[in-house]
């Protein structure tokens, strides 16, 4: 079988993992990856160049970059400077090598900014209006890529996945902060108690695996040039996620609201609408939500 090499930013990353996972199992596209060194600094042309250099993709995963939002706030020249700086990096490094494969851009919903609830569900046709500073330096990477398509020919595609959960994210997403504190409260190990921000909003969140396996079907059939969202198109309220887990985990428990964990400007509901990546692709989300919370809840189990 031929090699298939895939340069993948972010490889250590909470979604760069699952692809590692994918392309172990014969599930992508490429069946090498290449990420890349420990010290790398995608901010940095020379180290940027040299690794494409020496690894010459076949394709390209771009996940790098600052997707912190506080953190764009408090140092958005840092946010900038990984997000859009590094993206042409990437893009001048693959130019120097005249790279010919497909790269797949990975946004964020997140640049769709506050929507009204008459714009729901969110759809491909929507203008982005960004509302932090990452956000704002994702829609200038995109539109980076997309110039680098008109202008030399680069074979791009835009990912903009919405919520995306599964083992092994981050406590300091919601989901994964509530499944660690059930996990305690069985445990013995706090107060039955749970410190929450505003469960009341809407979320659409997808399974990370469903995710991972979106970006395998745009390499495979994605249209150049295209937007994609990323999204499972059901709207979900956190507070009966939450309920789900309790009820799976048999505990009772006083919800608290922690004001230090409200945003100011919340967006109350969100929904998106995937229907342009299925109709072209075929992809669709298969791992059930209720596998997605009982899944939580086991890797929480394995790290509390």
């Amino acid at each position: 079988m031929a090699t298939i090499r895939l340069l993948l930013t972010g490889a250590t990353g909470f979604v760069g993992n699952y692809v590692g996972r994918a392309v172990e199992a014969g599930e992508f596209v490429a069946n090498e990856i290449v990420s890349p060194p420990a010290g790398w600094d995608i901010r940095d042309p020379a180290q940027v160049a040299s690794w494409v250099a020496q690894v010459r993709p076949q394709m390209v995963l771009h996940l790098a970059a600052q997707s912190f939002v506080p953190r764009s706030f408090e140092d958005p020249r840092e946010t900038y400077d990984i997000n859009v700086l590094g993206t042409l990096n990437l893009l001048l490094a693959l130019k120097q090598q005249r790279f010919s494969g497909r790269l797949v851009y990975v946004s964020s919903g997140d640049v769709y900014g506050q929507v009204p609830d008459a714009a729901l569900p969110v759809n491909d046709s929507l203008l982005p209006e960004p509302r932090s500073p990452y956000a704002s330096s994702k829609v200038a990477a995109e539109e980076l890529c997309l110039q680098w398509r008109r202008s030399d020919g680069l074979d791009v595609v835009i990912a903009r996945p919405f919520n995306h959960i599964g083992p092994g994210q981050n406590e300091r997403f919601v989901l994964p902060s509530i499944a660690k504190q059930i996990v305690a409260i069985s445990r013995g190990m706090q107060p039955p108690r749970i410190d929450v921000g505003d469960i009341d909003t809407t979320r659409d969140f997808t399974d990370v695996r469903d995710v991972v396996a979106a970006y395998d079907a745009i390499f495979h059939k994605g249209v150049s040039g295209r937007k994609y969202l990323i999204a499972s198109g059901q709207e979900r309220r956190v507070r009966d996620i939450l309920m789900q887990m309790l009820d799976i985990a048999g505990v009772n428990v006083e919800i608290h609201e922690d004001t230090t964990r409200l945003r100011p400007a919340e967006q109350r509901r969100m929904v998106a609408d995937a229907s342009l990546l299925r109709g072209e692709t075929g992809w669709t989300p298969r791992i059930p939500f209720t596998q997605t919370v009982s899944d939580l809840l086991e890797y929480a189990k394995s790290t509390t």
